[in-house]
């Protein structure tokens, strides 16, 4: 039977929310779990919480805990990664020094700043797993839901013979939304969905054949609806296709919601849907505190419910029975979409079955699609660039290209940030162990100072010249 590796697994709501999936998906009945995480607090609770699981619903599986990594995986069939190297003490580094900067953050874990050091953060631990894979279970699958999804699969997509595919739940609970808006059983709407994670646009919308889009639009012109998705409602008014995440996550990837109060107020100010900002870090940190004074599992029902929008159990029925499961995955580009770089990540449709995992070609995005994708595919670039090198000029350089953050920020203040944010990582940031940011002084020129080392460029004398016509 299928043995499950779950690294990470002191995580709270993942662990619990897949261990629920698994155990109730009977085409995985016998498989074993090996729960892993660095240190025994969280994890032996999990562990406690998962027996009671397997008891109370006379389910066919064991489940095993330790904190060796290697142990987890040696043999394994599958591999589950939910890690968050530094937890909430590093993510409130990531939310609070960018915001005493003037960058807003909602969400802070995909893109900005804060995503950007999350990607240093994991990227490391993620590589370190994988080639202990090729050496403990090289027919493995890695499944990774740790963030920020793009930079972190497209480092993965450096192990050469590493199978993985990253998973996110942003397609599926969308389409809950569109089904809603449109008023259409969701089974009944076929859609194409294809572009980089967290920004994957919805290239087809039909119901029996009928283009959904028209629809679509015409009820986001209506103040009810817009309301819930005033970001994600604009990009699609301006850009012509509805996309895969939320206002409080899309806000952060484009310049235009976030970057003044007359943005914020315009755009994010609906605390249930508006993106209010840190709703993330808030919720973890009130997570975390609740978790260090009891243990919510004890109190959590052991009964098993119905499965999760989360892919994972799927796929890996569909591995173990044969039988075709389509979903929407994070893998490397190799083709699977003309007009993005080969070697990125992309979020493209893909099959399952007992032979694998086998994605489909979309060919190029609409030319506008893929140029707002490609202000996010530069910054995730040069971010994993700097996890792999340790160059800190890289990681500077990440930031800079960052559309919000390049938005409020000059490049002497962005460097400033970056520099600050290293520093108060370090304990999470061993490819930067020892290294600095290069400082890069201010220059003050005099009001008359002269030019020198260049002549007078011949289209600045034209224009002096007139200029000083204009004054006669």
């Amino acid at each position: 039977m299928a043995k499950i590796a779950m690294i990470g697994a002191g995580s709270l709501v993942f662990s619990k929310t897949l261990m629920n999936d698994f155990l109730g998906t009977p085409a995985l009945a016998g498989s074993e779990y090996r729960l892993m995480a660095l240190t025994h607090k969280r994890l032996d609770r999990m562990h406690d919480f998962v027996r009671r699981m397997i008891t109370d619903n006379k389910v066919d599986a064991s489940v095993v805990a330790t904190t060796d990594r290697r142990e987890a995986l040696r043999g394994a069939d599958y591999v589950v990664v939910m890690i968050q190297v530094g937890g909430v003490e590093a993510f409130r580094h990531d939310y609070e020094i960018p915001m005493r900067h003037g960058v807003d953050n909602c969400i802070a874990d995909t893109m900005g700043p804060g995503g950007i050091f999350r990607a240093q953060r994991h990227i490391p631990a993620l590589l370190e797993i994988a080639h202990e894979m090729r050496e403990l279970c090289p027919n493995a699958i890695l499944f990774n839901y740790a963030n920020p999804m793009a930079m972190c699969c497209w480092a993965l997509g450096t192990v050469e013979g590493l199978q993985f595919i990253g998973l996110c739940h942003g397609v599926q609970t969308t389409m809950d939304l569109i089904a809603s808006y449109t008023a259409k059983p969701k089974d009944e709407i076929d859609f194409v969905a294809a572009g980089i994670n967290h920004m994957a646009w919805f290239l087809k919308l039909e119901h029996r054949g009928v283009d959904l889009y028209p629809l679509l639009k015409a009820n986001f012109e209506k103040p009810g609806y817009y309301v819930n998705e005033k970001v994600r409602a604009e990009v699609m008014r301006h850009f012509g296709y509805f996309m895969t995440e939320s206002t409080g996550h899309l806000s952060e990837y484009l310049p235009y919601f976030r970057k003044n109060q007359k943005a914020l107020e315009a755009y994010c100010d609906e605390p249930a849907f508006g993106g209010e900002t840190g709703a993330y870090y808030g919720y973890c940190a009130m997570i975390d505190e609740k978790f260090q004074k009891l243990d919510p599992l004890s109190i959590e029902s052991t009964k098993l419910g119905p499965r999760s929008a989360e892919y994972c159990s799927h796929i890996i029925e569909a591995r173990e029975t044969g039988e075709i499961f389509r979903l929407n995955g994070n893998i490397r580009n190799d083709g699977w979409i003309d007009n993005l770089p080969r070697g990125c990540c992309v979020e493209v449709p893909i099959y399952v079955d007992r032979t694998g995992l086998r994605p489909t070609g979309v060919g190029a995005l609409p030319s506008p699609l893929a140029a707002l994708n490609m202000t996010n595919v530069l910054v995730q670039g040069l971010s994993v660039e700097a996890a792999l090198s340790g160059d800190t000029e890289l990681l500077v350089q990440a930031c800079a290209m960052d559309p919000l953050t390049a938005a409020v920020l000059t490049l002497a203040e962005i460097r400033e940030m970056t520099a600050e944010m290293l520093e108060a990582q370090r304990p999470w940031l061993p490819q930067f162990a020892g290294k600095k940011l290069r400082t890069v002084p201010a220059i003050t020129v005099p009001k008359d100072v002269k030019r020198q080392g260049v002549p007078l460029d011949p289209a600045l004398a034209i224009a002096n010249r007139f200029g000083k016509l204009a004054e006669a």
